[in-house]
């Protein structure tokens, strides 16, 4: 992970006092972070935070009311086109076509990208090679999940963005999913990703942005957080056992990946 006090890799994303309102709701309240290269970067919150109208606006798919967002040195509101070039975001099983098998959907997405890509070498990437005649349907919950990944990397982008990618996955096709997001920062690539369970956060992410109402009310690596908070005194009211049922479960199932 990153760690303070040596070299940072360049700035990929500056948000400067984002702002966003719906009606009399303001959703995105001032809003100011900054994400680097190569870094996994997280974002949490409770819901109605506005972790999703944050993501939305820096995706070019929301405009925004106040504020700037530069990605790659690029202002979103003014290069919207040449930003989307640069990002891949993470689709829901449902936004993809029935029929088409997964090497035939990732051939389709990269046309439409006016990119050639290797269907195959991008399914490898999320380890799912050995199904690329199957529909989206017919694949397990972990399965559709790697391969709406896959579709985001078909523009090799710079920047992925991850909207809570292992909710619903059981303890194995979610850890099993950290590596493939490993893997994807490993190879040169960013990742921005929003999730509700503080564990992944902890585990994956080199620095988190924890929003509420609107606004950023920390952003630092997890550990300097953890270590704020314990520092001020903090104590919880019971302590923690060594082990929980999670790793009963993993001790008795494996850590393997058991897909049928």
């Amino acid at each position: 992970m990153f760690q303070t006090g040596v070299s940072v890799s360049p700035v990929i994303l500056a948000v400067n006092n984002l702002f966003k309102r719906y009606g009399d709701l303001v959703a995105v309240d001032r809003v100011s972070f900054s994400v680097h290269c190569q870094e996994i970067f997280g974002i949490l919150g409770p819901n109605g935070a506005g972790k999703t109208s944050t993501l939305e606006m820096i995706e070019t798919l929301r405009p925004i009311d106040a504020g700037t967002v530069i990605l790659d040195g690029l202002d979103v509101s003014s290069h919207p086109r040449q930003v989307q070039q640069r990002i891949g975001v993470q689709l829901q099983s449902a936004s993809f076509f029935e029929k088409l098998n997964l090497k035939e959907l990732l051939l389709l997405l990269g046309e439409l990208y006016g990119r050639v890509v290797d269907p195959l070498e991008l399914l490898s990437e999320v380890d799912l090679q050995d199904r690329a005649k199957a529909q989206v349907e017919q694949l397990s919950g972990g399965q559709q999940q790697r391969f709406s990944i896959a579709a985001s990397l078909v523009n090799d982008p710079l920047l992925v963005f991850l909207d809570e990618p292992t909710t619903g996955l059981d303890p194995q096709a979610r850890r099993h999913l950290w590596g493939v997001i490993r893997r994807i920062r490993s190879e040169g690539k960013t990742v921005v990703l929003t999730t509700h369970y503080m564990e992944e956060a902890e585990e994956l992410c080199d620095r988190v942005a924890i929003m509420d109402r609107g606004r950023i009310v920390a952003d630092a690596p997890p550990r300097t957080l953890i270590g704020d908070l314990l520092a001020s005194g903090f104590k919880k009211e019971r302590v923690e056992r060594l082990a929980n049922l999670e790793d009963v479960f993993l001790h008795l199932t494996g850590h393997a990946l058991q897909e049928d």
